[in-house]
């Protein structure tokens, strides 16, 4: 059940926002992870949020536009983020690029301790495309964005076509912002208003949105 505050509005243990140009496969992340199967989506304009409950906490994740017109609105939408999904296909080099050039500045809206997670998607596509991204240089762009962590690396390559490292991105998310036996690093300590985000981001879409 929904976690509410006294005066009836959802409220979120942690908040994550997913980055990354668009194409990339970021909704289908997320719609594999949260219903576990794979379907294609239109490319998303503004944000949208999947509230999702894991143990007994409440986890907003938010999934931003990766059109540059939106880059105003992807910013508003990482303010409170206690994570970050940096994603990027790994068939298509530009899209690495993008994260690096367009989307890591971007965190620093988000909490000052923010874990940021490079994921590769699309790997189920490198036997016909090929690679245009070695595992190395996500690897590093990984230990750039979170130079306190030391005891692992977070990236993942995954595909959302037969389930490759989803549960894992969003798992090893949640074990290390949620943690249970000791005060979480990444937690957001106050209550994120979510009825409050997205009344406010359905504003800022139609002040964006060029249709």
């Amino acid at each position: 059940m929904t976690s509410q505050d006294v005066t009836g509005k959802k409220k979120a243990d942690l908040k994550v926002v997913i980055l990354g140009a668009a194409n990339v496969g970021k909704t289908t992340l997320i719609h594999r992870y949260a219903k576990g199967v794979f379907s294609e989506h239109p490319n998303t304009l503004g944000a949208s949020f999947t509230l999702k409950q894991w143990k007994n906490r409440n986890v907003a994740i938010w999934d931003t536009a990766g059109e540059e017109r939106f880059q105003g609105l992807s910013n508003f939408y990482c303010r409170q983020a206690g994570a970050a999904i940096l994603a990027y296909d790994v068939t298509e080099r530009k899209s690495f690029e993008e994260l690096k050039t367009r989307f890591t500045q971007l965190l620093a809206a988000a909490e000052p301790n923010r874990l940021a997670v490079v994921v590769g998607t699309k790997h189920d596509l490198v036997e016909e495309k090929g690679k245009a991204v070695e595992r190395e240089e996500a690897v590093l762009l990984a230990k750039q964005l979170n130079p306190n962590i030391s005891d692992y690396i977070p990236i993942f390559e995954t595909s959302s076509l037969n389930g490759l490292g989803v549960t894992e991105v969003f798992e090893t998310i949640f074990e290390k912002c949620l943690r249970f036996d000791a005060i979480a690093t990444h937690l957001v300590n106050s209550t994120i208003d979510l009825s409050a985000q997205k009344k406010a981001g359905s504003n800022n879409s139609k002040n964006n949105c060029a249709c």
